[in-house]
């Protein structure tokens, strides 16, 4: 049966072709997207879910607060330490510990790094395969990817037709044998790419060079945190100790040696991004824009928001250089302020759900403090196959795993496209803090619009930002800015650190109410981060010293939530409406948007066999 009906100026019918994508590869976890394409294959109904359970909400209850970053530190293994950080945010804010200088600079430190880690990670190795016909690089003439690359970034120094020959041999070499490894199961020859063979092979070169610089990176995190990923926080700063001078200062975690490696792979992060990673996104976008790409866009042309992140002054928001708070209905003449601690804005919805609320309303929203993660697995009557092997879900009834957060009732979509958007209403309003955002949007568009087409020999445009940003093009150029940015935020921070050591203060942590006997019988937090994928939000409260409940809301909850109450649809869901597709069998359109996102559905914590009998059973003394 087919249903029609409009929802956030979206009309969805389920009555065309279905397509299924399950597994979505290329991802962190889990994911299954349905469509439906009409006679122009043209998409009229999208339902992305997550197919499978989270849990650590109830391995939390009953533990201790001190060790909760450690458990939700292993929600993901590529976003490594941003779920720490929340979380040892959280309990610092319920009990009302504030953290030393040192403390807060290494955390921006370790935050940032991972930024600029995962966006290049994700575009070179997730996301640019959707944009990068690999195997078309073999047609390319070396000569001219030359002549591109010093076009769109004449400063990267590997740039030599010997060099460009020496890759595209590799990649022969590698095509040749029938085992492409990372390549394979790709659609190469689909009509959904458009780059010239020269574009493909600078995108290939660049694909290499991000593999082995990303694993240095990386160490910043084993000098300040000790290891990757899942590096090491605590509770009242950071668990390493600075130590210049003094008796075994050459074994010290954080000694100069070590500052200054951290400085050169500042360095490296600060140098890659403005000679490869920036202009490739640029240059990749300018030619789908080119061609009349310009989809994708989704809830981005109309909610985005962000709690805000990078404080210049230690817990002054106003010093936000990402600064917080939602765009609605597209009105980028107005920012809306946000409180993660308010219980009528940030509520969460599990009518599509595979969640109960216990009193049996699951068409209410909840605030995470008084949040209910109880599953409930069943498929809807119109769903086809069975729980283990489903063919088609229903999605008028349940069907996903992922709950639906809402922010005053309204679908918001999150991640660096929003923030950026939400960053540059605040600059165009005259915050101090990010205008480097409104510098690089609109250095950005001119780039896109005139400086590269010209160069080219093709048609200049004159696309606004509110017009570029919101597609799947402006969401992958946001990650990308916002790398840079990071880079040189994280710039700043080293100085600023170096500054305050030199001073004479050495302090990491602040111990004062480390002991239990000096918290109150009952307390509650909020935390919030800037995560790779958006904004990320934990909430705890504590009771007799132990955890009571605790509620983490990830940014791929906001963008992958299934429908609501309302029906209105998530970020996933939106953003693939209306999107042409060249050939249905080759979905490349659909994981270009849907990669766009980053997506990281969570990794589940639950092993089962084939019959479900529990395999293993594990006890955390």
């Amino acid at each position: 049966m087919s249903v029609t009906y409009e929802t956030q100026g979206f009309r969805l019918d389920n009555s065309g072709r279905r397509l299924v994508v399950d597994p979505v590869c290329r991802i962190e976890g889990h994911m299954r997207v349905e469509v439906n394409v009409d006679e122009q294959n043209v998409i009229r109904n999208a339902v992305s879910t997550g197919t499978m359970w989270r849990g650590l909400e109830v391995i939390l209850k009953g533990r201790d607060p001190r060790d909760a970053w450690a458990f939700v530190e292993r929600i993901c293994g590529v976003c490594t330490g941003t779920h720490a950080l929340t979380s040892v945010r959280t309990v610092e804010d319920a009990l009302g510990i504030k953290v030393p200088l040192n403390a807060h600079l290494i955390r921006e430190i370790m935050a940032k790094t991972l930024q600029v880690h995962d966006h290049a990670v994700h575009f070179y190795h997730l996301h640019a395969l959707d944009w990068v016909d690999v195997v078309n690089a073999l047609k390319a003439d070396v000569k001219r990817t030359s002549e591109l690359q010093q076009l769109v970034s004449p400063s990267h120094p590997m740039s030599s037709p010997g060099y460009f020959r020496d890759i595209q041999n590799r990649l022969k070499r590698f095509v040749d044998s029938g085992q492409l490894g990372p390549f394979s199961n790709a659609y190469w020859g689909s009509k959904a790419y458009v780059l010239p063979p020269e574009a493909n092979l600078m995108a290939t070169a660049h694909y290499l060079e991000a593999l082995d610089l990303q694993k240095e990176w990386v160490k910043i995190h084993t000098i300040f945190g000790g290891k990757n990923p899942h590096p090491n926080y605590l509770v009242g700063g950071v668990p390493c100790a600075i130590n210049m001078d003094g008796d075994l200062a050459a074994g010290a975690p954080i000694n100069m040696e070590r500052l200054n490696f951290v400085k050169a792979r500042i360095d490296e992060i600060i140098e890659f991004n403005k000679n490869v990673y920036v202009p490739d996104v640029l240059a990749i976008g300018t030619l789908y824009k080119q061609a009349g790409w310009l989809y994708g866009g989704g809830l981005s042309a109309l909610n985005v928001a962000d709690y805000g992140e990078y404080e210049r002054t230690p817990y002054d928001p106003s010093t936000q250089q990402l600064p917080g708070g939602v765009v609605l209905n597209g009105n980028w003449d107005e920012v809306l302020p946000i409180d993660p601690r308010d219980p009528e804005q940030v509520q969460e919805f599990v009518t599509h759900s595979w969640y109960k609320y216990g009193d049996g309303n699951n068409d209410k929203g909840l605030h995470p403090w008084d949040g209910v993660t109880e599953p409930h697995y069943e498929l809807g009557p119109n769903a086809k196959g069975t729980k283990t092997a489903i063919e088609q879900l229903d999605e008028a009834a349940k069907y996903s795993w992922i709950k639906a957060p809402r922010w005053r009732g309204h679908a918001v979509e999150v991640g660096p496209l929003a923030r950026y958007i939400v960053s540059y209403v605040h600059a165009n309003k005259g915050n101090k803090y990010c205008q480097r955002v409104k510098e690089q949007i609109e250095t950005s568009a001119a780039a896109i619009n005139s400086a590269i087409p010209k160069a080219l020999g093709l048609p200049e445009t004159e696309f606004t930002a509110k017009q570029l940003l919101p597609t799947t093009i402006g969401r992958t150029l946001a990650r990308a800015l916002e790398g840079q940015y990071a880079g040189e935020m994280m710039l700043d921070d080293w100085n600023s650190l170096v500054a305050n050591i030199k001073s004479g203060d050495r302090s990491t942590a602040n111990v004062e109410k480390w002991d239990p006997s000096t918290w109150p019988k009952e307390a509650k937090g909020v935390g919030t981060a800037a995560a790779p994928r958006g904004m990320l939000g934990h909430w705890i409260k504590i009771k007799d010293g132990r955890i009571e409940n605790y509620q983490c809301v990830v940014p791929t909850t906001w963008n992958g939530s299934p429908r609501d109450a309302k029906k209105q649809i998530g970020a996933f869901e939106a953003s693939l409406m209306n999107t042409p597709m060249v050939n249905p069998e080759q979905p490349v359109e659909i994981l270009r948007t849907i990669h766009s996102f980053d997506p990281c559905l969570a990794c589940s914590t639950h092993v089962m066999s084939p019959d479900g009998q529990e395999l293993a059973n594990v006890t955390v003394r």
